[in-house]
């Protein structure tokens, strides 16, 4: 409460015209009623009652107390829910991590489900820039500052960064090209069409099912130069489009960059695409979770 409880004691001692039987009323002694009508004086600095030998009545300023107090304790109580109910409605604020390559995408196409499972959910977008430092930082500490972030996983990643992840799609691995290059032209690519090409690629250690492509194409095409960087950003995705080089990306991303165009290629890998948040998330990314499960 913000108003005084000591004010529901006075209440019911003027309404009754008895200090005994507000004592009654309350399960209390008449000298606790007493202490509290002297506590409520004190603070006020006026005297709320005159005790006679008939019992008690209200001075001027308790009358004036009897008149306002009720007003006071509803807009008290009314301030208080609206305080507890904006808790509830923050608590229910999934602060989501974007960035060029992650987009929250993947949470806008299933919301129509995943409102009805939680009323009141709400999505804060959450800008951050894709840097090495930055993505290791914010994933080790999910659940601080940002909630949830999207993007590709697998267990390797999931073990240095110290996140868990729900999986959302399984996303064939795809070729960016320049719209200015020949290849951009086709439909779908053969690794044919990429020999004697130099192919961009996460450095190895970051992701096993992007190193299992890299060992089938070291073995199989040697012919294809594999040029490493370190973290997918707009940086990369920039060096792609001005170098003439081609990049190892998924179709999720095909909006990344205006001037490069997403195509598939005629092997078979894939990367596991989803949702990562906390080892130990909260309950509202908790609940979330759950819906994603039941909806997907």
């Amino acid at each position: 409460m913000l108003y005084d409880p000591h004010l529901d004691i006075f209440l019911q001692a003027a309404e009754l015209g008895s200090f005994s039987k507000a004592a009654e009323a309350n399960y209390i002694t008449p000298s606790a009623v007493i202490k509290q009508i002297d506590l409520l004086e004190a603070r006020l600095g006026v005297a709320l009652f005159e005790r006679t030998h008939r019992g008690l009545r209200l001075t001027k300023a308790g009358e004036s107390l009897k008149r306002d107090a009720p007003a006071l304790i509803r807009m008290s109580n009314e301030v208080a829910s609206r305080a507890v109910a904006a808790m509830d409605s923050a608590s229910k604020v999934i602060r989501i991590g974007t960035s060029p390559v992650t987009s929250a995408e993947v949470l806008i196409e299933l919301w129509p489900k995943l409102s009805k499972i939680m009323p009141g959910l709400k999505f804060k977008m959450v800008p951050f820039e894709n840097t090495p430092e930055n993505a290791r930082m914010i994933l080790k500490h999910l659940g601080e500052n940002i909630d949830v972030v999207a993007g590709l996983f697998d267990d390797e990643l999931l073990s240095y960064r110290e996140c868990s992840a729900i999986e959302l799609s399984k996303e064939p691995l795809c070729v960016a090209a320049s719209v200015n290059d020949p290849l951009s032209r086709k439909k779908a690519l053969t690794t044919a069409d990429l020999e004697g090409r130099e192919l961009m690629m996460i450095a190895p250690g970051s992701m096993r099912s992007m190193d299992s492509l890299r060992d089938w194409l070291t073995r199989e095409k040697p012919e294809i130069k594999i040029v490493d960087f370190p973290l997918y950003s707009i940086d990369v995705f920039n060096e792609c489009a001005n170098s003439g080089r081609l990049l190892v990306t998924v179709e999720r991303w095909k909006q990344v960059h205006p001037l490069l165009k997403t195509l598939p290629v005629d092997w078979k890998f894939t990367m596991p695409y989803g949702l990562l948040y906390a080892k130990r998330p909260d309950l509202k990314v908790s609940q979330l979770i759950s819906a994603l499960k039941s909806v997907h």
